[in-house]
């Protein structure tokens, strides 16, 4: 069809006045369509055939999705009272090309090419949507024929604007997309440092479902195209699909993730991961163009809400037992849905466009990742706490492994341990003692009272050794009635045996237990390194055998077991041989 066939008149629509009191005026309640399967028709054939117009039949300002090419026009008249300088906007920035036609009394006066799809450099008006300034002479009467194509929806919220109001809502627009994106990137990156730092692949799924919406803003609202990407059509044309699915990509392995366990049934979060491959797989047809732009939002619009569906049963549960996880996922599915639902609506042409509708993916999409970045804090805490109980549960391990259960102190296998590593800095200057004590007269307290004071007796014994020490010095358990001490650094043999002495007298008190004052005495044993040996088993045992003389010598002495001149042990009482010096001198 190349012409057009001319009809009857219908009622006509209200005509446009522009006044310069009133600076902003929407256009669609004066709009009529006519539509151009062919993409054929001429401004000319069009201009003889106004009268086969008609009014919308959409919702205010949308056509909803169309793949043919659509004609409206603006019936203008200008008071002679205005300047006749107004800015033609249409706020939406994703319209592939719009053809504009001035014509007054059948003359077409002027003419331009507005779109996305044409080049920034001859564009009228540069900025974010598509705008063109008229200058209308007063008194006069024009109509004003647009051209629209688009491979998306054919969204269009047309004004008529003085020059200062286009300015204003071009600047508060503006404000409006930096300060949303801007908490969106600061989001992005926070969520990328904590991948990196601690590994969670969680925080960089919530990173893909962030790239998806701010990528999905900056090409809708037009600041990708105006600062970023200008002029690069495979961006415009694709970007819009690709994005919408990147974003449900990620709401899909977000929810399946966090939502994992229990929870969540298997089959569900396979089926989620089953969502994000089958979305990988469109945006990728459609970026080599195998899929056209109807598919992709045929899918947007049917899949877009499985993730809040399919999440939705194990949300109620962590809600019903009070989980906060849960309940933060119900407030923030309830607001995707509603979002994603009325954009849905807006597309297909069944809302009216307007600043909330435009806007609620926006709106929505940084709800939800807000609520989203408070779930992943939620996770985070769960994970240290978790981090925190395993720790706890290794270093129980790892005391149980290396303590008595009894008293706290360090047993058998620490006590060598800490010895083997003194020994290896041990010097003439820097002695380390061993010392060996069995408890005098144990056996007959435990016998006469029981099992349990002869415990809290043990525990008694061992705070009492332990304040007679000083702070870098050790003392173990090995079992039954026997202890170990180990001091290290010290500066001579005689500070060796006045610690054996000081251990001594702490025994000279009796113990002031529950129920019982029990007395008990010491008797120790010790050898030095590196005069008496420098292993571990070679100080432990001369230690035990020195320990055994000075039983065998009456008990509740301290004796050192240290090389003689064949070889063979000798157990010297320190101070006794102290005070023979003293008296041959």
């Amino acid at each position: 069809m190349s012409a057009l066939v001319p009809i009857p008149a219908l009622a006509a629509l209200s005509t446009i006045e522009l006044r310069d009191t009133q600076t902003f005026i929407q256009v669609w309640s004066s709009i009529s369509e006519l539509s151009d399967p062919e993409k054929k028709f001429s401004i000319a054939e069009v201009m003889q055939a106004k009268n086969n117009f008609k009014p919308p039949q959409k919702a205010f300002a949308t056509l909803g999705m169309r793949k043919d090419a659509v004609w409206l026009h603006i019936p203008v008249t200008v008071t002679a009272a205005s300047n006749g300088v107004w800015v033609l906007d249409i706020d939406y920035p994703v319209i592939n090309r719009i053809d504009l036609y001035i014509t007054s009394e059948q003359q077409l006066i002027q003419q331009t090419t507005l779109g996305n799809l044409q080049p920034r450099a001859e564009r009228a008006i540069d900025g974010r949507a598509h705008a063109f300034g008229l200058r209308l002479k007063p008194g006069s009467n024009y109509d004003l024929y647009l051209r629209v194509e688009n491979i998306g929806a054919m969204i269009l919220p047309i004004s008529l604007n003085k020059p200062s109001m286009f300015h204003i809502r071009s600047l508060n627009e503006h404000m409006l997309q930096g300060l949303l994106t801007g908490l969106a990137l600061c989001l992005l990156v926070y969520s990328l440092a904590q991948w990196v730092s601690l590994g969670e692949h969680l925080f960089v799924k919530y990173a893909i479902l962030i790239s998806g919406s701010i990528l999905f803003s900056l090409l809708q609202f037009g600041i990708g195209a105006q600062y970023l990407w200008a002029d690069n059509i495979w961006i415009e044309t694709h970007l819009g699909g690709i994005s919408a699915l990147i974003a449900i990509i990620g709401t899909f392995l977000f929810i399946e993730q966090v939502l994992a366990g229990p929870d969540l049934n298997k089959w569900l979060g396979r089926l989620m991961q089953i969502g994000a491959g089958f979305c990988t797989l469109v945006a990728v047809s459609f970026s080599f163009d195998w899929i056209d732009i109807h598919t992709v939002t045929l899918v947007v619009s049917t899949v877009g809400l499985l993730p809040t569906v399919l999440g939705s049963p194990g949300a109620f549960v962590r809600a019903r037992r009070g989980d906060p996880v849960g309940i933060y996922f119900l407030i923030a599915w309830t607001a995707y849905f509603i979002a994603t639902a009325i954009m849905i609506e807006l597309i297909k042409g069944r809302l009216p466009a307007n600043f909330w509708t435009m806007h609620s993916f926006q709106f929505g999409a940084t709800f939800d990742m807000l609520i989203f970045m408070k779930v992943l804090g939620l996770r985070t805490k769960a994970m240290h706490t978790e981090m925190l109980h395993t720790a706890g549960e290794r270093d129980k391990l790892h005391s149980l492994a290396h303590s008595d259960p009894l008293t706290g102190l360090p047993n058998r296998r620490e006590i060598h341990t800490a010895i083997a590593n003194a020994l290896a800095l041990s010097t003439p200057e820097k002695i380390v003692a061993v010392y060996m004590l069995d408890l005098d007269g144990f056996k007959l307290v435990n016998d006469q009272y029981g099992h349990d004071v002869g415990d809290e007796l043990l525990i008694s014994v061992a705070r009492r050794l332990q304040a007679n020490l000083r702070p870098n010095d050790i003392v173990a358990r090995l079992g039954g009635d026997e202890f170990v001490v180990m001091a290290k650094e010290l500066s001579s043999p005689q500070e060796a045996q006045d610690l054996a002495e000081k251990l001594l007298s702490a025994f000279n008190y009796a113990f002031i237990l529950s129920n019982q004052t029990c007395r008990v005495g010491l008797t120790i044993g010790y050898a030095l390194a590196p005069f008496d040996g420098q292993l571990t088993s070679e100080l432990l045992k001369r230690a035990d055998a020195a320990m055994y003389c000075g039983k065998q010598d009456g008990k509740h002495c301290a004796r050192r077991g240290e090389i003689s001149e064949n070889q063979g042990l000798l157990f010297k009482n320190p101070s006794l041989e102290s005070h023979t010096d003293s008296a041959a001198a």
